[in-house]
């Protein structure tokens, strides 16, 4: 079926949004050699890219709101594909800044409009499996991206991975403009609507008829908080088995991405099977699944930081990535649950903007925090983090969700 097609584009288009944000991080080790730059310096050039991601969000949320997704995904694919090739070409520190600061801004326009997308094409009984199948891409793409600059950078230096996805990101996109189709807004509601016995009322989908505020704002807080923790991982990673274990540049960029990320595809898909199954039994059960994945992650994110044992290390980084996918697999289909329809890229991009904040933090941060505690310590201390985020996703759920149902049907006059 087309709906499952366009899951399959966009899960390359997420590959390529993935994978050119995550390459840098790999090739830190150099920069550092070539440029002499500090931890701090290169935190923010990490957060360079979080910072304007989420300043952007919100008005890329409101305009995919208002305009067609299909120019905006495509669009947005071609600018940050053109940024990436620009990046191979920085000789200064501030060019690197610049560079992926632009890139956050092609790439905010990408999730609220294809999250939006993707839920016109989804109903209820699948929006959280093709969710959590195109969130698979963000694992594909973040090991693609690690591994090839790592590898790359090593044998041809760090400027040739950036030109090799720049180049193929940008042919993608010609190629999307030939297959991929806007759909109409609200039509997968309108679909649902005969199988539950139900008739959408003029002007929309009784389905998310209002908004759910507090459990909108519950759900952004937590967002901050897995993104700060991910936004680690992400950064500092292959730096840290760099330092720590003594790895070479391609097996660290390999082994900081491979063995988390494959284990999240695992979880991503699981959560999504899980929370299609659950939502069918209470309103809540695509939050229940993000705690679920939430609190049973910690111990594994504080062995990370702190064993001194690889396979150990392996185990703690595929534990934390199979739970992560757990809650990764809702993120957005959770957040549809409680927003209108109508503005469910506003709502998106809004929730990226404060996630990304709080991620944006997160390289400086914790570059900071080892200066005094170590690497190891600062990693293994954010597990405290994803346990409060875990527990206030359980209040929120039990608060605000529990008298929470379908509207009644009224019949279309």
């Amino acid at each position: 079926m087309y709906k499952w097609s366009v899951v399959g584009m966009l899960w390359f288009v997420c590959l390529f949004n993935y994978a050119d944000r995550q390459a840098i991080y790999s090739v830190f080790p150099l920069l550092k050699t070539e440029m002499g730059l500090t931890d701090v310096q290169l935190g923010i050039i990490g957060a360079s890219f979080m910072w304007v991601y989420a300043m952007s969000a919100p008005l890329a949320g409101i305009i995919g709101d208002r305009f067609s997704r299909k120019t905006l995904i495509i669009g947005g694919l071609i600018f940050w594909s053109f940024i990436t090739i620009a990046t191979a070409l920085s000789k200064m520190y501030w060019q690197l800044v610049l560079f992926r600061a632009l890139e956050g801004l092609g790439e905010a326009f990408y999730f609220p409009a294809s999250m939006s997308m993707l839920s016109d094409y989804h109903g209820r009984d699948t929006r959280s499996r093709a969710m959590s199948l195109h969130q698979s891409s963000v694992y594909a793409g973040t090991i693609a991206g690690g591994t090839i600059a790592g590898a790359m950078g090593q044998s041809f230096g760090w400027r040739s991975s950036f030109y090799l996805l720049g180049i193929l990101g940008a042919l993608l996109g010609l190629v999307l403009m030939l297959f991929l189709k806007e759909p109409v807004r609200g039509q997968a509601e309108v679909a649902d609507a005969p199988v539950q016995g139900k008739f959408p009322p003029r002007g929309g989908s009784r389905q998310n008829a209002g908004t759910n505020r507090p459990m909108v704002l519950i759900l952004m807080t937590v967002f901050v908080g897995a993104n700060f923790v991910a936004a680690i991982v992400l950064t500092w990673m292959p730096s840290f088995l760099y330092r720590k274990f003594g790895m070479s540049l391609a097996a660290a960029g390999f082994s900081s991405t491979a063995y988390l990320q494959v284990a999240s595809v695992l979880g991503v898909l699981s959560g999504g099977v899980l929370a299609d199954r659950l939502v069918r039994r209470q309103r809540a059960g695509r939050m229940l699944t993000q705690a679920i994945g939430l609190i049973a992650g910690v111990p594994f994110i504080f062995m990370t930081g702190w064993t001194v044992s690889i396979p150990v290390l392996i185990l703690a980084m595929a534990g934390f990535g199979y739970f992560k996918g757990f809650y990764d697999a809702n993120i957005w289909a959770s957040l549809h649950d409680v927003v209108p329809t109508a503005r469910r890229a506003t709502a998106v991009g809004a929730m990226n903007a404060v996630g990304w904040v709080g991620g944006g933090m997160a390289p400086i941060a914790i570059a900071l925090a080892s200066q005094r505690f170590g690497m190891s310590a600062s990693i293994s201390a954010s597990s405290i983090i994803y346990l409060v985020v875990g527990l206030l996703l359980v209040f929120g759920i039990r608060t605000f969700m529990r008298n929470v149902s379908e509207p009644r049907a009224e019949a279309y006059p």
